[in-house]
């Protein structure tokens, strides 16, 4: 009981797969034929996971409205958090705001509703957003990966890379004035940056693709999960909404 409590406590809330896995047995030896071992076969994982990663390219660039490329996602199977996700859990908001808002990933109550940031952490959200005039029909909110990860865990760098093509393309239909980053793994991915949180908030920097009309005006947050658990960081996140509220006030 002590170690299934230790488990949940450590955001272990669900199984993959009928039979438990030994990780700590003894690969199976290859067979012998004639006195010699079989060589291993060589699997091209590399030259796989470019052509999943092409394929998510070309769906979304052929997506020419917000449903459209919500559509494609939900045609995507390249990402393995499909198959243990519950729901797919795109976007939402305004599709037209100057506004928009990238996670890291769903969790159990978002999974459970396929909508970003309704659990604990969207009501500290939309507490904050409300504190500069804003909500949830005057930005967009989403992922940079559109199911939740087995005991939200974060997600993967190739998990992200395959979900990325469709979240440049998100950015490219909404073509907001501002995007802001929640938490780390978000900032990183969006911003192309290594530093951590904790370095990367409080500054503007730009975000652009090819096929943006301008450049986005940036910046990154903590994540509203984080505050929950780290509340001595509110007073840092109070002082980074009043930044987005100028900005907000000088491109408007």
């Amino acid at each position: 009981m002590e170690v299934l409590r230790w488990q949940l406590d450590a955001g272990v809330d669900e199984t993959i797969g009928d039979e438990p896995l030994n990780h700590f047995a003894a690969p199976p030896q290859p067979e012998a034929s004639a006195g010699l071992a079989k060589p291993p076969v060589k699997v091209k994982a590399s030259a796989s996971a470019e052509n999943i990663l092409h394929d998510a390219c070309a769906a979304a660039a052929n997506a020419g409205t917000i449903e459209e490329l919500k559509a494609a996602v939900a045609g995507f199977d390249g990402c393995a958090l499909k198959k243990t996700a519950t729901n797919l859990v795109f976007g939402d908001g305004n599709p037209k705001a100057k506004i928009v808002l990238i996670g890291e990933g769903p969790g159990a109550e978002e999974d459970r509703q396929g909508v970003p940031f309704v659990g604990p952490s969207g009501l500290l959200l939309d507490k904050m957003l409300a504190s500069i005039g804003l909500d949830r029909d005057s930005v967009y909110i989403s992922n940079t990966v559109f199911w939740r990860p087995p005991g939200n865990r974060t997600p993967t760098s190739g998990e992200t890379a395959l979900c990325l093509p469709f979240v440049e393309r998100l950015m490219e239909l909404i073509d907001p004035e501002i995007l802001i980053t929640l938490g780390g793994p978000a900032a990183k991915a969006m911003l192309a940056e290594t530093a951590g949180i904790g370095r990367l908030r409080g500054k503007w920097y730009t975000y652009s693709t090819p096929k943006l009309s301008r450049p986005v005006q940036a910046t990154a947050l903590f994540h509203p999960a984080y505050l929950l658990r780290s509340p001595d960081h509110k007073r840092e996140a109070w002082h980074d909404l009043l930044m987005i509220r100028d900005k907000l006030d000088q491109v408007s």
